[in-house]
């Protein structure tokens, strides 16, 4: 049977397509959406920053790594090939994983490590979100450098609630060292002491003008009179960031992939974790004016113990780019391509075809040629530090802000309509009450600490710091393995005092592999406490596998009697990541119908580190769709 002239060309053209752009094919997928297919290569490549090379772990080479784009229903397969000499797992920070959990990533919780040499394949869906999350290694320190940004569009031939933006960018914020992570981590471990500092901060992976031998700088440019989506994310490890453009004003329109009632600001907020969609008009300006965006910390810690540096970029407007004329291209040369029938040519298969390949009769194909201009443009001027001298510096608040944080907090609401309506729990079957800060561990015999009077740092949630078990707690919840995990997580602090004020006199931290076992569809409340236990910080709390409404938040201790009337179960903000306010408190609902084991934990990687963590292990349901699905084959094991 023969091949069809059209099919041919056809095939040729995806060909093409595939060679070109390997990380990414679609085919049809009748449920919901269309299946992506991703291939991600873990591998060293040599980055230079701050006048100094080292080799990093990436994504398929590149860094930040490369962008995940699909829209909401769509089915996401991606093959993870460990080329690397570190164990890796990769998390997809804020994807619901409904019944996926083996997908989820966090090494030790859901699935053990990808070896060196080894691959598996995450697979699942994207049910009933759209917006920006990201992705990120999810062992060790190794997401400083391993991390990138998913971009969910709405289904098709549906619409964003907000104006249609000229053009969507992402904004990824990081840190930079010029050490390597896992050996900064190691050190603190080994001396009980806090982590060096990074290098600097990054926009987009690059660190900006404010650096010393920094030579690389984001540069946003933009048209006058247009508007932008803005997909911020913040993938420090440690901090949490202001952000801010000079002379310029954001309208927020998303909070971690949850369409949120917009409102303006100047400033930006954002933990590590969390992520926010803005539009940003640009003004109606008449030059090729240039302004400084910059992000620096927020933090309430003590001073030294945080890197308090800014990173610039640069906002640029363009009004020099003019429109393409055919007329501008007469007289040049077309360059001599293969013979219509060049089989031979096709069968050493050099992967480019801009014209047809075809074997069939004359008159049976489109025998016409597409055309496209290189242009050689000797007015771009490359990008200099010194073109930027003399530019405002945009005013961010103090780095302790708090009252502005708190303010800002406040003013999210979800979008609440009936296209996207508000599903927060009006009442609730289980509630807790859970303290998260710092503490201590004793320094072990024969050894110096360098902690808080010669002791360890350490970090708890409920005084329970954690501790990774050597199997994945999922597998041992699927095959009932009880000696892996206990569910005694205590649902109150077992020594109560007052968490904000002076610390008791005993701070140190008990330990253990303890979970919250919920039946499913339990509705939950959980109050969290911020203590002041090392000093009162900011702890963005991250749950794995759920969304959850934001009801309540203050300053000082919880009031049990009082607070929960001031509980907002009208429009609360639904996120996936949320701070525990320094020397304060924060409430949130939320409905367990997604069985698995779901890690929580704070998203400053050195509390994460010390133990800030816990999880909730949540029972099947009773119908086929309400049961965690079988292990995939290619599970790694430990």
């Amino acid at each position: 049977m023969g091949v069809s002239a059209t099919s041919l060309a056809a095939f040729l053209f995806i060909s093409c397509f595939i060679c070109l752009c390997p990380e990414l094919t679609l085919a049809q997928n009748a449920a919901t959406g269309v299946t992506r297919h991703y291939k991600f290569d873990i591998r060293l490549q040599n980055v230079t920053r701050l006048c100094k090379t080292k080799s990093i772990i990436t994504v398929n080479g590149k860094f930040p790594g490369p962008r995940i784009i699909a829209r909401e229903g769509d089915r996401l397969v991606i093959e993870v090939v460990n080329h690397v000499s570190n164990n890796i797992t990769l998390h997809w920070h804020g994807i619901r994983q409904l019944r996926t959990g083996w997908a989820d990533g966090p090494a030790y919780i859901t699935q053990c490590p990808i070896q060196t040499g080894q691959s598996y394949v995450y697979n699942f869906s994207i049910i009933g979100q759209t917006g920006t999350l990201w992705y990120h290694a999810h062992i060790t320190w190794i997401r400083s450098t391993l991390y990138g940004p998913i971009i969910i569009l709405p289904r098709l031939n549906t619409s964003y609630p907000f104006v249609k933006p000229y053009k969507e960018v992402p904004i990824i914020f990081g840190e930079w060292w010029n050490n390597d992570t896992e050996a900064v981590i190691n050190h603190a471990l080994q001396t009980g002491a806090g982590a060096n500092r990074s290098d600097a901060y990054t926009i987009n992976g690059l660190p900006g003008p404010l650096y010393n031998c920094s030579k690389e700088t984001f540069r946003l440019k933009v048209k006058p009179g247009k508007t932008y989506l803005l997909r911020l994310i913040n993938a420090a490890l440690n901090d949490e960031l202001f952000f801010k453009i000079t002379n310029h004003t954001f309208t927020i329109v998303d909070a971690d992939a949850n369409y949120v009632k917009p409102f303006q600001t100047d400033t930006i907020y954002i933990t590590p974790g969390q992520t926010t969609n803005v539009l940003f008009k640009t003004k109606s300006l008449s030059s090729n004016a240039k302004f400084l965006m910059a992000a620096r910390p927020y933090s309430t810690a003590a001073s030294g113990t945080f890197d308090n540096t800014t990173v610039v970029g640069v906002l640029e407007y363009n009004h020099d780019i003019k429109p393409f004329s055919n007329s501008s291209i007469k007289g040049l040369a077309l360059p001599p391509l293969p013979a219509i029938n060049a089989t031979s040519y096709v069968a050493n298969w050099t992967s480019k075809f801009p014209r047809p390949y075809s074997t069939a009769a004359s008159g049976t194909f489109d025998n016409t040629t597409v055309v496209g201009v290189l242009e050689y443009n000797h007015d771009i001027k490359p990008f200099s530090n010194s073109s930027i001298k003399g530019l405002a510096l945009p005013p961010l608040p103090a780095i302790n802000a708090t009252s502005y944080v708190a303010n800002w907090t406040s003013k999210f609401r979800s979008l609440g309509n009936s296209q996207f309506p508000v599903n927060v729990p009006q009442t609730v079957q289980k509630q807790y009450f859970f303290t998260v800060g710092l503490g201590t561990d004793p320094c072990p015999k024969n050894q110096t600490c360098q902690g808080p009077n010669g002791t360890k740092f350490s970090a708890s949630v409920n005084n329970v710091s954690f501790n990774n078990p050597t199997t994945a707690l999922l597998q041992a919840h699927y095959s009932r393995k009880l000696n892996v995990l206990t569910s005694n997580f205590p649902a109150f602090p077992l020594n109560q005092f007052n968490y904000t004020g002076p610390p008791p006199n005993n701070t140190m931290v008990s330990h253990g592999t303890k979970v919250v076992t919920l039946p499913y569809n339990t509705t939950v409340e959980l109050v969290m406490q911020g203590t002041s236990i090392q000093g009162a910080e900011n702890h963005p709390l991250h749950l794995h596998g759920y969304n959850f409404y934001v009801v309540g938040q203050g300053t000082g201790n919880f009031n049990s009697a009082t607070d929960p009337a001031n509980f907002n179960l009208v429009d609360p903000v639904e996120r996936n990541t949320v701070g525990v306010p320094a020397g304060g408190w924060v409430a949130i609902r939320f409905r367990a119908d997604n069985p698995g084991v779901w890690f929580m934990h704070c998203h400053i990687e050195i509390h994460l580190s010390w133990g800030l963590k816990m999880a909730w292990a949540v029972m099947d349901g009773k119908l086929p769709n309400q049961k965690l699905l079988p292990p995939p084959l290619d599970l790694p094991k430990c």
